[in-house]
C-alpha cells in the first residue's frame, strides 16, 4: 500500500499514520480553533486519542446519535458558536462526519433552522471542514450531503458547499472497529458502488470509479473483518468507501429506499440494512432486466457473468463476513412492513434503480428480506 495524494475534487490524504499531519494541515486552512465533532462511543477509543495527541487547542462535541437527528445538529452548531471555534474536524462513522458538515451551514444560518436549508440559499463561505472517518463505509467524508431525522423520516441536505475542504484516510484508525461494524460499514460502501453502477444515470466517471470500488470492498473486507489489524485490508477499504462517496453522486437504488426508513422507523444500522435487503433486489432487478449485474461480475472476478452467478457470490460473500438473518434478526415486526414500504415508496432513491419499483413491490421485497 502507497502513500498518494488525490483531488476528486476534495483533496484527500491516504496513508497510514497520516492523522499526524493534521497540526499543519489545518494550519494551511487558517484554523487555530477547531471543534471536534464525534459520538460518545468513539471518544475513549484508541483513534479519538491518536487524533487528539496531535492536536494542543480544540474543543469537543460528542452529541451525535448513531442515526443523527436535528438536535444533534443544533448542539454541534451552538457549541461551535459558544467557544468561538475557526473550523470542524469531523472524526467518526458517517452520523459524525453527516452532523459536522451540515452544522457548519447552521453557523452561518442559524436564524433559518434546518427547516431553512435550500439549494437556492445564497450559502457564503462555511467555516473549514476536516473529515476524518474512522470507519469504511458510508463514503460521507467526500459527499456534498448530510443525511438527518427530522420527524422520523430521513432528509437528505444537498449542496457542493457541504463537501470537506480536506479528507484525511488513515487505516491506523479504523483498526479497533469490532468485525460486526467492519462487516456492516463495508457492505455499505460495497452496496454504494453496486448500486451506482448498475444506475441507468449517464455518469461514464462514476461508472468507473464505481466498478473499482465494488472490487475493492468485494476483495478486501473479508480480510479486514477477520484481521482488524491488516492495515492493508483497512486502508483498501477506506478507499473503496471513498470511492462508493463519489459514486453516489450518479445516484443509488431500491436497496437504498428500503435501507433508510429501517435506520428511520427501528435504528437499523444503515449497511446491516443494505446488506440484507442488497439481494432480494438483485433478484427482482434480474428477473426484470436480465444482464443488468454483467458488469459486476467482471468488478468481482467471476468467469460466469450471469445475474445468477452475481447474485450467488453476493450471498456467498454476505455469509463470509456474517451478515445474515433477516430483518427479523434486527427486531423488525413483520407488521411493520406495509407502513415501511410506504416510506421507502417516498425515498427517492429507487427512483434511479436499474428498473422501476412499485410500493407493492417495495413491500414484496422488505418480506423478502425479512
Amino acid at each position: 500500500m502507497t502513500d498518494t495524494n488525490i483531488a476528486f475534487p476534495t483533496p484527500i490524504k491516504f496513508g497510514a499514520g497520516r492523522h499526524r499531519e493534521l497540526p499543519a494541515l489545518l494550519s494551511g486552512l487558517g484554523v487555530s480553533r477547531p471543534l471536534l465533532v464525534t459520538d460518545p462511543g468513539l471518544r475513549p477509543t484508541p483513534a479519538f486519542a491518536a487524533v487528539t495527541s496531535v492536536l494542543t487547542r480544540y474543543e469537543v462535541c460528542d452529541a451525535v446519535h448513531p442515526n443523527p437527528v436535528e438536535d444533534d445538529v443544533l448542539a454541534v452548531a451552538a457549541a461551535y458558536m459558544e467557544h468561538g471555534c475557526d473550523g470542524v474536524i469531523g472524526l467518526g462513522g458517517g452520523s459524525a462526519l453527516d452532523t459536522a458538515k451540515i452544522a457548519r451551514w447552521l453557523t452561518a444560518f442559524s436564524s433559518l433552522g434546518l427547516a431553512g436549508f435550500s439549494w437556492e440559499h445564497s450559502y457564503g463561505k462555511l467555516p473549514p471542514f476536516v473529515a476524518i472517518p474512522t470507519t469504511a463505509g458510508t463514503g460521507s467524508e467526500v459527499g456534498r450531503s448530510s443525511v438527518v431525522t427530522l420527524d422520523g423520516h430521513k432528509r437528505v441536505f444537498f449542496h457542493p458547499s457541504l463537501l470537506a475542504d480536506l479528507v484525511i484516510l488513515d487505516p491506523e484508525l479504523t483498526t479497533g472497529l469490532p468485525p460486526r461494524l467492519t462487516a456492516a460499514t463495508g457492505a455499505d460502501a460495497f452496496t454504494h458502488c453496486l448500486e451506482s453502477l448498475t444506475s441507468p444515470v449517464f455518469h461514464p466517471f462514476c461508472d468507473g470509479i464505481a466498478w473499482e470500488g465494488l472490487r475493492l470492498s468485494y476483495e478486501n473486507l473479508p480480510a479486514a473483518v477477520s484481521d482488524g489489524g491488516n492495515l492493508e485490508a483497512r486502508g483498501l477499504m477506506l478507499m473503496a468507501a471513498a470511492m462508493g462517496g463519489v459514486a453516489f453522486q450518479k445516484d443509488l437504488g431500491a436497496v437504498h429506499s428500503l435501507s433508510h426508513p429501517l435506520s428511520a422507523r427501528f435504528g437499523v444500522h444503515h449497511g446491516t440494512a443494505n446488506a440484507l435487503c442488497v439481494v432480494p433486489v438483485m433478484a427482482f432487478n434480474a428477473r426484470k432486466k436480465p444482464g443488468v449485474y454483467r458488469r459486476a461480475a467482471s468488478a468481482l472476478g467471476l468467469e460466469d457473468t450471469s445475474d445468477e452467478a452475481v447474485i450467488a457470490a453476493v450471498k456467498a460473500w454476505l455469509e463470509t463476513i456474517g451478515l445474515t438473518g433477516g430483518l427479523r434478526g434486527q427486531n423488525v415486526p413483520e407488521t411493520a412492513l406495509e407502513a415501511l414500504a410506504t416510506d421507502a415508496f417516498a425515498d427517492s432513491c429507487h427512483r434511479t434503480n436499474p428498473v422501476p419499483v412499485t410500493e407493492a413491490d417495495l413491500l414484496e421485497l422488505y418480506r423478502a428480506a425479512w
